[in-house]
């Protein structure tokens, strides 16, 4: 039993999108055609893949395959972009937030070294007004920034836009004797910093910084501890730690926006490597 390629991108656009029609968008074809592909794939396999219901959902077979598909896609494109580009050389020099390398980017880096062995990565991690102004001085050729608005950063590419929300240690902070909110929070200048005083003091809850470090480690740690509670995009909530959500005591937190600004030009490794952290990235 072989799988086409074609037919798998359709099916994970369909379990991603839960649309035909959205899936179809994505994927650049016609909704029947991606109907069709699914029909296909099901007939292959002889299992169902989606319970076709009022909405648009995997079944138990289809979240199983969806695990394997994946795996298949990636290692095409992995092939592909191995041996369609082998002999790209150069340097790239990368800079972004501690906090996302720490959580996303060590198997990313990893697996594009591995790919292209002959490219030399230098990467910085920064505060993102640090990386920005560095990035105007073309220090760097890509940067990742941490953003409130997508406008913020008007030429950079919208790489994704995540729910921020409050975390800690459910079982060791207490909100409801009336004491401030205990805050464990980067030093200024940080977007999770400026959204978690702002949404407080726009509900008129009080707080209090109780530690602070640019570290991310350092800032979990604490938490682990129980010392307060962080802000932390929905992605990167570490499995310790729990979202905190009690309207009664705690704001909702507006999105944070991350977006990969790239000096224009023509060098191929900083295209390719672009091209590369995008695809890993984008949700």
């Amino acid at each position: 039993m072989a799988f086409d390629a074609l037919t798998l991108e359709c099916f994970i656009a369909v379990a991603e999108t839960g649309s035909f029609t959205r899936a179809a968008d994505k994927v650049a074809r016609t909704q029947s055609a991606v109907s069709q592909q699914i029909n296909k794939l099901e007939n292959q396999i002889g299992k169902s893949l989606f319970a076709r219901s009022r909405q648009l959902s995997l079944t138990s077979e289809g979240e199983i395959f969806l695990t394997y598909a994946r795996k298949i896609v990636q290692l095409n494109r992995d092939a592909m972009d191995r041996f369609k580009h082998p002999e790209l050389q150069g340097e790239v020099r990368f800079g972004l937030p501690e906090d996302f390398a720490s959580v996303f980017l060590s198997d990313v880096l990893t697996e594009y070294a591995s790919l292209h062995p002959r490219i030399m990565l230098n990467v910085e991690c920064d505060l993102t007004l640090n990386l920005f102004s560095r990035f105007k001085k073309k220090e760097f050729d890509l940067v990742l920034v941490k953003m409130s608005r997508p406008e913020d950063f008007p030429n950079g590419m919208d790489v994704w836009s995540e729910a921020l929300e409050w975390v800690g240690q459910k079982n060791l902070i207490n909100f409801e004797d009336g004491q401030p909110v205990p805050l464990v929070l980067s030093p200024q200048p940080c977007v999770y910093r400026a959204r978690a005083i702002h949404s407080l003091e726009k509900m008129r809850r009080k707080w209090r910084i109780v530690f602070s470090s640019h570290s991310f480690a350092g800032t979990i740690a604490a938490v682990k501890a129980g010392m307060g509670i962080t802000v932390l995009p929905r992605n990167m909530v570490p499995e310790e730690l729990q979202i905190l959500r009690r309207k009664k005591y705690l704001p909702d937190l507006d999105d944070t926006h991350i977006s990969l600004l790239k000096h224009h030009g023509k060098n191929l490794a900083v295209n390719s490597f672009e091209k590369f952290v995008v695809e890993r990235l984008k949700p």
